[in-house]
């Protein structure tokens, strides 16, 4: 049977061909439009093809019309590297071994040891015939449920675009895929699931150096630094000239950082897997407990130099004023690097990842539930540093854990995460990189799919803007909305007429929470008092006492508790209002007032507006949008009448606008000219994101290069290259 008949003979439908070629740069789901037709000819042998894809597509098409999974299975090569025998088989072939670690846990699977196939060979004249044929399965078909089978799950182009355009929309994916869905009137008539379009925008939502891309940010770095001359950024270029790590921050972060700058979360794991480049964020915490962004950085490699060349450059976007603490994660290299560039700056690591990496750790031993119930209650329930170090103590001896090097290492370096060691410093009340984290989720929604580096550099704008807008937000509501007071009692009132929102709602929690308090004992040295205060509080449903003490001095209404809430967070805790309210001491010292949760402060910058807009736009552009909100206006005073609106369609299709265009054509810019990518030597960065390529595509591709290499053996391949010598760095600041 001839390859010519293949449509028309093997798959029974009146179209007279079918298009079995594709690109290389097409996607490998994208296969040749086979999807709605029926009646699929049984494998017979002797069936020929024009190449091994159509093969495949075939035994595809069939394997759907049957219900079974298919994959090519193994292939052989001449002694020239061309393939030469191919079999295709059941997906459901071989017997599954499991490599799951829990034998009584293992993997699941679809194996079966199924043993039907095809194999074909190539012919003289280069077509594809099958020689042997295999028919009968083990399991069972359903041809219903062929489309969960993932080599029967493809995704158009048309698909692919529609997915991509609502990502970059801001539209969530499983409302994305619910549309489409809606449209193709139900799950059993689209031929790919959710899972897949969130695999496609994971795969296609990638940073990429582009020819030139370093140039091109620069001047977009140049064009805002001219709109406001207090922006800063920083690029490192290695001894190839290619970029290697940037860094800016916009002159409102510059600004915030004077306010909130004293403690700042740093976090570099969100991109890792996904992108080229790490996303480091600088994150604060403004007064109204949000996160704020004090500036960005996109790093090549997470080694102990990066980190310094970062930091360095963001110190001097600062004026030299280091963070007072800073929260990271327990990276080495992260750690040495503000060792030198911030000695006196307080570090500590994320509480959330150390507690998290427990389970991992000690699960191996047979008293694992024991062992972390007792490790949580010393980590959490420990006041004094004593108290932590005896009883971390008495669990090592107690289970044994004294061979055990990573608890030896967190107890080295408890100064660093146990709270009752770092609770002394003020943070913020932040103990993780949560607010890291969830910059850089926030930012998630401003990258679009296939977003280059200097867009995304771009994007910070859009994100910022955002933020921006739900400070400005917070600051009206703090500003414009009151609510009644919960208690009699006049610092509840004071605390409502000087605290934010957010602060103010903190301060009544713990006001609130003064009725889970008690007096026990106190003692008294002249104007010196020390108080012993009970608290009853819920842990896993049962009622638990602590007791807490209280210093306080009469003269000066210094207090102190060592639950340390106020050193934290900035908030006085509810033992320290017990025992002010003990006194009749009924307001709130000043002194017990921070400035960065007051709402009547007037801070630099909240005046400092974010608009880099016209360095993105080109001058087309701007005239579009100056006349686009020109014709907003008209639109709006004329749609409220017929007689308005004939008015101006009149007008519009009398204007002499559209009858000399031609004059004008010459004044509007080539839309191109708004990235200015030069013609660079040598490409800098990364090579552009490839996709994995299928055995299919990989065997096709070489049998293509080796045709390639026959023809061009008597040809000499001449190189050309840009020699780049030195170490680049570029650093522009004011």
């Amino acid at each position: 049977m001839s390859s010519s008949s293949f449509t028309s003979s093997y798959i029974n439908q009146e179209d007279n061909g079918v298009q079995m070629e594709k690109n290389d740069d097409e996607a490998a789901s994208e296969e040749p439009e086979l999807e709605n037709r029926e009646n699929v000819q049984e494998p017979q042998v002797g069936m020929t093809f024009n190449n091994i894809d159509e093969i495949v597509v075939y035994y595809r098409e069939y394997g759907k019309q049957l219900g079974f999974p298919v994959r090519k299975r193994t292939s052989q090569k001449g002694d020239e590297g061309e393939l030469k025998y191919v079999t295709i088989s059941c997906g459901r072939e071989c017997k599954y071994k499991s490599k799951s670690s829990n034998v009584l846990k293992p993997h699941p699977s679809i194996k079966t040891g199924c043993k039907a196939r095809v194999r074909a060979g190539i012919l003289l004249d280069g077509r594809w015939q099958i020689n042997s044929i295999k028919l009968d399965h083990n399991h069972d078909m359903s041809p219903t449920k062929a489309r969960y089978f993932r080599c029967h799950r493809t995704i158009s182009s048309d698909m692919k675009r529609r997915i991509e355009l609502n990502d970059r929309a801001g539209i969530r994916l499983n409302k994305s895929y619910n549309s489409l869905v809606v449209e193709a009137g139900g799950h059993e008539n689209i031929s790919f699931l959710e899972k897949d379009c969130r695999n496609y925008i994971e795969n296609v939502r990638r940073l990429r150096l582009g020819e030139g891309d370093a140039t091109a940010i620069q001047t977009y770095f140049l064009n805002m630094q001219a709109q406001n001359s207090n922006f800063f950024y920083a690029i490192d270029l290695d001894q190839d000239g290619r970029l290697r790590n940037v860094f800016w921050a916009d002159a409102r972060s510059r600004a915030a950082y004077e306010e909130f700058g004293d403690v700042v979360t740093f976090d570099t794991t969100y991109l890792t897997n996904k992108y080229d480049m790490q996303f480091a964020p600088f994150v604060g915490v403004n007064h109204h407990g949000q996160s704020i962004l004090l500036g960005c950085g996109l790093i090549s490699s997470e080694d102990t130099n990066a980190f310094i060349w970062l930091f360095k450059s963001w110190l001097a976007c600062m004026h030299e004023h280091a963070p007072r603490g800073i929260i990271t994660d327990q990276d080495k290299a992260m750690k040495n690097a503000i060792g030198i560039i911030f000695p006196n700056t307080r570090h500590r690591w994320c509480l959330w990842h150390i507690m998290n990496k427990f389970p991992s750790k000690l699960n191996r031993y047979k008293q694992y539930e024991s062992i972390m119930y007792a490790l949580q209650s010393i980590v959490y329930g420990s006041l004094e540093k004593v108290e932590f170090e005896e009883g971390w103590d008495e669990i090592i001896e107690k289970y044994e854990l004294q061979d055990n090097e990573w608890l030896a290492g967190l107890y080295n370096e408890r100064q660093r995460w146990v709270p009752c060691f770092v609770k002394d410093s003020f943070w913020a009340g932040m103990s993780t990189t949560q607010r890291s984290e969830s910059m850089n989720a926030f930012f998630d929604d401003h990258v679009n799919s296939k977003t280059t580096l200097k867009q995304f550099v771009e994007q910070y704008e859009n994100a910022l803007k955002v933020k921006v807008q739900k400070e400005k937000q917070e600051d009206f509501k703090s500003s414009s909305i009151g609510f009644d007071c919960g208690t009699h009692y006049n610092m509840e009132k004071q605390a409502q007429e000087v605290y934010t929102i957010s602060k103010y709602k903190e301060f009544h929690d713990e006001l609130i929470g003064k009725m889970y308090c008690d007096y026990v004992s106190h003692k008294v040295n002249a104007a010196n008092f020390e108080y012993q205060i009970s608290e009853d509080f819920m842990m896993e449903g049962k009622k638990k006492r602590l007791y807490f003490k209280v210093w306080l001095n009469e003269d000066d209404n210094e207090v102190r508790c060592n639950c340390r809430m106020f050193e934290f967070r900035g908030i006085l805790c509810r033992h320290t209002i017990y025992v002010f309210l003990h006194h009749n001491i009924d307001l709130i010292p000043e002194k017990y007032i921070m400035r960065r949760w007051r709402k009547d402060v007037k801070r630099c910058h909240t005046r400092i507006e974010i608009n880099y807009e016209s360095c993105s736009l080109t001058p087309e552009a701007q005239r579009c949008h100056k006349m686009q909100k020109a014709f907003d206006e008209i639109k709006e005073l004329a749609n409220d009448s017929d007689n308005k609106c004939m008015i101006v369609m009149t007008w519009v299709d009398n204007s002499p606008i559209g009858r000399n265009t031609e004059n004008d054509v010459s004044s509007i810019p080539n839309p191109s000219q708004r990235i200015l990518t030069p013609l660079a030597a040598r490409k800098k960065g990364r090579p552009p994101f490839k996709r994995r390529k299928s055995q299919l595509e990989q065997a096709v591709r070489k049998k293509q290069d080796s045709k390639k290499k026959k023809q061009e053996s008597n040809k000499k391949i001449k190189s050309c290259g840009n020699n780049t010598n030195g170490e680049k760095e570029l650093n522009v600041c004011n």
